[in-house]
């Protein structure tokens, strides 16, 4: 007997509710309608559905998040990067307690070497018709990142070929939920042709039709909860696949749910009011401004170098995102300025690069850069403010009191989005880094304006 098989995958939500509610009536009123012709239906998530920059995401630490995956319907999903790293070891130890869903990542080990009891490497479902579905799942190789908060991450492909020849001969076909990127997925897909879906997050990438790679079909739904992906297959009595079909539901072309703006706003409320306790009470307003240095912007970079005992520090004015008025000062209100999951990081340069590294911060064209991405979730770079760093026009450097030494090492502390990207090769360059986690910028401010007030 043939079956119809529809999956449903989203990925990178990254907190973006503002679609939610579309996306769980859509995906309910299509169960609904394959169920009442007697086909399986299989909800699945990608990865970073949590996003911190989001209040209610902030406030219930990923587990309102994890409700709302409930609500869904979701019945597998892996991690990302958001909720591996920017969340402590505990945090994340207990996200999914109250998950109605599985939790398939094959390259997570805890502090003991030891699968956390909350992830599955794979899972085989069975279909009420007897199809056997083997879900694999495995998440992107941010191996400092999660070794510092205290997990073992191990390189996916091997774990993924591993549970590949584990579940081969339990199963009718076998599919991976991928929270690698579209590069890693089209490596696998040649690498690995037993895998015949591979559903794909990380990278944002939008396959509106899928993408074959030799005889395994690659998908990938944006990101934001944009679109709402769909596979649908048809195996033959022999369990073999026979067709496959796969396209992206754009949730902007659905028509609005009642309500769905109240939902939003409520999430936000609800965030709000978990972190309406006082920090502290400022006797006067500290203003903002993107392209001019201001007393709140130069008391987070000095609280930058005190907490990575740096020599030196700069950060972007960008990363403060409004004033702090007057008055008490809440949880809420340093989220709201500093949203960004971003980190502390020092790194270790010889003077030479350390001179070239603060020469590209001056880069005229860099406050008004758009920038996207990084754990940024501003709107523009903004000027470049320091600690202990001093330059004059002839690109002479003083750092604290002591003309920079060409051969000397120094410690310069800088938020860890510099790390990426293209912003400073020499940075790029080095291995000398260490990154603090769990803590964001927002809690060395918070640090900082209570020690001060």
């Amino acid at each position: 007997m043939e079956e119809r098989i529809h999956f449903y995958h989203i990925n990178d939500l990254h907190s973006h509710f503002e679609h939610w509610q579309r996306i769980e009536h859509f995906i309910h009123e299509r169960k609904a309608w394959h169920s009442d012709v007697g086909e399986e239906t299989l909800v699945v998530d990608i990865g970073d559905h949590t996003d911190r920059f989001h209040p209610y995401t902030e406030a219930l630490l990923g587990k309102g998040n994890v409700e709302l995956l409930n609500k869904l319907g979701c019945q597998f999903a892996t991690i990302g990067n958001n909720e591996g790293v920017t969340f402590s070891y505990d945090a994340l130890n207990h996200l999914y307690d109250d998950a109605k869903f599985k939790v398939v990542v094959a390259n997570l080990y805890d502090k003991n070497e030891q699968r956390p009891e909350w992830a599955l490497p794979y899972s085989i479902h069975r279909t009420e018709k007897g199809t056997r579905i083997a879900m694999i799942g495995a998440t992107a190789y941010f191996r400092v990142f999660y070794e510092t908060l205290g997990w073992n991450i191990t390189e996916p492909l091997e774990e993924i070929r591993q549970a590949v020849n584990e579940v081969k001969d339990q199963s009718d076909m076998i599919v991976l939920l991928s929270h690698l990127g579209l590069e890693y997925d089209e490596l696998i897909a040649n690498e690995m042709p037993e895998i015949n879906l591979i559903f794909g997050g990380h990278t944002h990438h939008i396959l509106h039709e899928g993408k074959y790679v030799n005889n395994t079909l690659l998908c990938g739904a944006g990101k934001g909860g944009t679109y709402v992906g769909h596979v649908e297959l048809m195996v033959d009595k022999d369990k073999h696949i026979i067709q496959s079909e796969a396209r992206l539901y754009d949730m902007n072309e659905e028509d609005p749910v009642q309500g769905e703006k109240d939902f939003v706003a409520m999430l936000y409320s609800e965030g709000k009011e978990k972190m309406s306790q006082e920090v502290c009470r400022l006797p006067h307003t500290l203003s903002v401004d993107w392209f001019e240095e201001t007393p709140l912007i130069t008391l987070l970079c000095k609280a930058l170098k005190e907490w990575c005992d740096a020599d030196c520090a700069f950060l972007n004015a960008g990363l403060l995102l409004d004033d702090l008025p007057a008055g008490s000062v809440t949880m809420h209100d340093l989220h709201r300025i500093c949203p960004h999951p971003i980190n502390p990081c020092v790194i270790e340069l010889k003077g030479s690069e350390l001179k070239e590294v603060i020469i590209q911060s001056t880069d005229k064209s860099w406050p008004h850069m758009q920038i996207k991405g990084f754990g940024f979730r501003g709107n523009v770079l903004g000027t470049m403010v320091y600690n202990d760093i001093k330059m004059n026009s002839r690109h002479e450097i003083w750092i604290g009191n002591e003309k920079l030494d060409a051969k000397k090492t120094y410690r310069l502390a800088i938020p860890d989005m510099f790390t990426f990207g293209f912003f400073f090769p020499a940075i790029k360059r080095t291995e000398k880094k260490v990154y603090y986690l769990p803590e964001f910028l927002r809690d060395l401010l918070l640090h900082e304006l209570k020690e001060i007030y």
